[in-house]
């Protein structure tokens, strides 16, 4: 991926003084995590339902080669092509060459991470192909040329007047924000496409490996005409994405529904097969599943293995006190929040991610919440480790931390320093605060006073008292 053209610190910035931001995301955030808490309570026995989906999901990843071997086999017997894309290149690839084969002059896709990943539409774009986003969170973030800020909600920042401008500068009219009317611009909008379309591009929530089925879940009837209406179907899939068997995706698509929306189970659940059989009244005739590595086989027998069993329902985001302040374009990269600051490095390094593992305040909440089990703020805290023994943090810090290491190491350093802290301290504080700190102490209290040392220490207070 190239560089973002913003810093993190530029990008946190910028989140923060976004007066829009500051309203829109709270808002979703609370209603989309009290959503799942309703859920929850409902289920009754929710910690059994995690321990049952977080076995099903390791199970799966650690016999991670059998199942997709297993899978592609079932996809062929039903007719369909299976692609194993190692990168992102290879994925492209795939479905360039599948579009000039066909000689596509437009496509229509569903909602589907993984073809922000690798930036799909750009590339099909620069074929001069055109591509239309179907889901309406998608499509309105297609229309504001930006990416998703959320993983099922991707224009969960937008408000209904951006989005009514949105529409009305693609409509050539002005339309209200009545959410009906904005709908209803949308849906024959969208429609035209879908009968136009030559190639249809989904996601895949998961597949099951005993049949070979792509399953889709979503609320909105798009992902059906995408899959159903153009002649050629290619479903693209990250290589974690399966359970074994149908009675292994009842519990994780449980789990899905309750942990992103609150939801017994989502408006639409779609099995697909395989293209149209002769039986059949509808459907492609071509269907291709594009298997995505990108990554992902690298974290296996690692200590980061667990992140592959996430299930992208972003419960982790909806508790995320650094998601609810910035949002999800200031972690720059397509997967936001938590999971994003330990998904995002692992996939494309440190040099362009260093700080997403700093962006939590380790709170574990992500942890609480995730319906499969992933040790989030382990995982995050993992990664700095790792950094810190690449020797990537600064020289300030390491100097700072071995400052640190020799004063605590040796009492009678230690002693004198805790001594001299209050007086060291005094040209900067008043009052007894520190409003504006040096060097690193800075990026604490540029958003909040520091205490002064006391005057006397907690040792010199014990041996006091301790004689009395």
């Amino acid at each position: 991926m190239s560089a973002h053209p913003l810093s993190f610190d530029q990008r946190v910035e910028k989140a923060i003084d976004d007066p829009v931001l500051k309203k829109a995301v709270p808002f979703a955030q609370d209603r989309l995590r009290g959503g799942r808490n309703t859920a929850v309570e409902q289920l009754g026995n929710v910690e059994e339902w995690r321990e049952r989906a977080s076995a099903i999901r390791s199970h799966t990843i650690e016999n991670l080669d059998s199942y997709l071997e297993q899978l592609a086999n079932n996809v062929r017997k039903n007719g369909g092509h299976v692609h194993f894309a190692e990168t992102a290149e290879d994925a492209i690839d795939v479905v360039t060459r599948i579009a000039k084969e066909k000689n596509a002059k437009s496509i229509i896709k569903s909602k589907s991470m993984v073809s922000e990943e690798i930036h799909l539409n750009k590339h099909l774009e620069e074929m001069g192909i055109k591509v239309i986003e179907s889901d309406l969170g998608e499509y309105i973030i297609q229309l504001a040329d930006e990416t998703p800020s959320h993983i099922i909600a991707p224009a969960i920042h937008k408000t209904r007047k951006e989005i009514a401008e949105l529409f009305s500068k693609e409509a050539g009219r002005k339309l209200s924000e009545d959410t009906t009317e904005l709908c209803q611009f949308a849906r024959e909008t969208l429609r035209e496409e879908f009968l136009q379309a030559d190639i249809g591009i989904s996601g895949c929530n998961f597949a099951v490996a005993e049949s070979g089925s792509v399953v889709l879940v979503s609320n909105e009837g798009n992902a059906r005409l995408t899959t159903t209406l153009p002649k050629v179907h290619i479903a693209i899939m990250g290589m974690e994405r399966l359970v074994p068997t149908w009675e292994e995706l009842d519990v994780v698509v449980s789990m899905l529904t309750r942990s992103a929306t609150g939801q017994k189970i989502s408006v639409y659940v779609t099995a697909i097969n395989s293209a149209r059989q002769l039986e059949d009244l509808d459907g492609p005739e071509e269907f291709h599943l594009v298997i995505l590595d990108n990554g992902r086989s690298d974290s296996l027998g690692t200590a980061y293995q667990e992140v592959l069993k996430c299930i992208r329902c972003s419960a982790c985001l909806n508790v995320c006190p650094v998601y609810r302040h910035i949002g999800g374009h200031a972690y720059g990269g397509v997967y936001s929040g938590p999971i994003g600051a330990v998904l995002t490095p692992l996939l494309e390094g440190y040099d362009q991610w260093e700080e997403l593992p700093y962006a939590s305040s380790l709170c574990g909440a992500c942890t609480e919440v995730c319906p499969v089990k992933i040790p989030l703020h382990d995982l995050l805290i993992e990664h700095r480790k790792d950094q810190v023994e690449a020797g990537r943090p600064p020289l300030s810090e390491k100097l700072a931390f071995k400052g640190f290491a020799f004063a605590t190491s040796r009492p009678s350093v230690y002693d004198f320093a805790i001594s001299m802290a209050h007086k060291g301290t005094g040209f900067i504080a008043k009052d007894g605060l520190i409003t504006q700190g040096p060097g690193m102490v800075k990026g604490w209290t540029d958003v909040r006073d520091l205490p002064q040392p006391a005057k006397q220490s907690f040792r010199d207070w014990w041996k006091k008292e301790g004689k009395e």
